[in-house]
């Protein structure tokens, strides 16, 4: 066994999100989302599950922060509900909802952990969309009056911001595959939306720059590591449309180089060009503090001709998680290498990191997700990696403090280092929590 160091200062922490922890989704004038529509409709989600109660995070926050200091959490990243605090996305401005990030921001920062505020992950209000969501360029207007609401109100205890929580999978996925909110299947949409989403994060990092606040803001967006299944040169090239398709489609824009222009070939031969403006591509490359990453795996790419893309994912070769995901904790490390080098080192946290266990309770009470600990120990190895070759990571979020509503999968799915028992909403911490939590103590992990 070898005990690797983090360097000095390094942040532990944890995520959720709103529509997946907070439940009450009809109290305290909270608007409706696109998530509150979509789980509602019949065969949208396994079992027909939605984010009414989730973890009823709402009422029990207290007691969740109470969880956190007991881990030892030095930071812990969640999210506003937009349609609480402004129930149809505009106008109006609902003071019950605000006070409740007011209350949890509080309660954060009275244990010693520092609040990370995501502004957007993904529950967009029903009002907005109904006015046509992403699609409609005035979205991305909405979003920034909105987040500026939110840096008055909040900005002056909290002082890491981040715009957008993985727009690749809310743009793709909510409007090309229909398999999330708010399911829609057209790419003219889809092209409309992902330029959207980025100029609405440029527009709310002009807004916190003319805010005064002091702090830090950035993105975060999902990421995969991308292998070549072999050894050829077009292999190779397939590699590099995958990372045009993926990662270069939303970090790149961010980082002033525009969108790849193979994708706009592609989106442009599907007559769905990106409706860019005069101005755009400098409002999404407003200067940001850091970059976040979200990774769970990588995927093995091979050429395909046949395809308008033209590479596909190659068959898995390594045991797959619940989710489907390889278990390929290589990934983050080698990652967050190709990124540092691309993008010339930029500071990042990584936002999200976690395993899939599905581990239940056994007969004396415990659970034993020995899954989770063995890969996020062997994740945290190869971070660690990357960190000694000079990759300028200082803090690490993981997927998730808690089991919660895991979207289109319902509460199947289990990501939480603290089990929840949906029927009676108790916590219990599992063996992932008593690891982590020696982790943070030693800030350093043992393999």
């Amino acid at each position: 066994m070898a005990f690797l160091q983090f360097p000095e200062g390094f942040q532990w922490g944890a995520a959720t999100a709103a529509y997946q922890v907070e439940g009450a989704y009809n109290e305290d004038d909270r608007g409706l989302s696109i998530w509150d529509t979509f789980s509602h409709q019949p065969g949208m989600v396994e079992r027909g599950e939605t984010g009414d109660v989730a973890c009823d995070h709402y009422h029990r926050f207290r007691d969740d922060i109470e969880l956190m200091a007991h881990l030892g959490l030095g930071t812990y990243r969640f999210s506003v509900s937009w349609s609480r605090v402004q129930p149809f996305g505009y106008g109006a401005v609902n003071e019950k909802g605000l006070a409740f990030y007011d209350r949890l921001v509080d309660g954060l920062i009275e244990k010693g952990i520092q609040p990370a505020v995501t502004l957007y992950h993904w529950d967009l209000p029903q009002g907005l969309q109904d006015l046509g969501g992403w699609a409609n360029r005035d979205t991305a207007e909405r979003f920034a009056e909105y987040a500026a609401l939110v840096y008055d109100r909040l900005g002056d205890r909290v002082t890491r911001w981040i715009t957008l929580n993985e727009p690749i999978v809310f743009t793709l996925m909510g409007h090309l595959t229909g398999r999330m909110a708010p399911g829609i299947r057209d790419i003219g949409i889809t092209a409309r939306s992902i330029h959207h989403a980025l100029l609405a994060h440029g527009r709310a990092v002009a807004a916190f720059r003319a805010s005064g606040r002091t702090g830090e803001i950035g993105i975060t967006n999902a990421n995969t590591s991308y292998e070549p299944a072999d050894d050829r040169p077009e292999t190779q090239q397939a590699v590099e449309l995958a990372r045009d398709f993926d990662s270069r489609l939303f970090h790149g824009p961010v980082f002033g180089r525009g969108y790849p222009e193979s994708v706009l070939r592609y989106y442009e031969a599907k007559d769905a060009p990106f409706p860019i403006e005069a101005g755009d591509l400098e409002a999404i490359a407003a200067p940001t503090d850091f970059l976040g990453l979200n990774l769970y795996s990588r995927a093995r790419i091979e050429p395909a001709p046949d395809r308008g893309v033209g590479y596909r994912n190659a068959a898995p070769t390594l045991p797959l998680l619940p989710m489907g995901y390889e278990a390929a904790p290589h990934a983050l490390g080698d990652f967050v290498r190709w990124v540092s080098k691309e993008y010339g080192n930029p500071r990042i946290y990584i936002t999200e990191n976690g395993v899939c266990d599905n581990a239940e309770p056994g007969p004396d009470g415990r659970i034993d997700d020995h899954v989770r600990v063995d890969l996020l120990g062997q994740f945290l190895a190869g971070l660690h990696g990357a960190i000694q070759k000079g990759a300028d990571v200082r803090a690490y979020y993981q997927w998730s403090l808690m089991d919660n509503f895991e979207w289109a999968y319902g509460y199947r799915m289990r990501f939480g280092m603290v089990h929840t028992d949906f029927a009676t909403l108790e916590r219990t911490p599992k063996r992932s929590a008593a690891w982590y939590s020696e982790v943070i103590r030693r800030n350093g992990v043992e393999v």
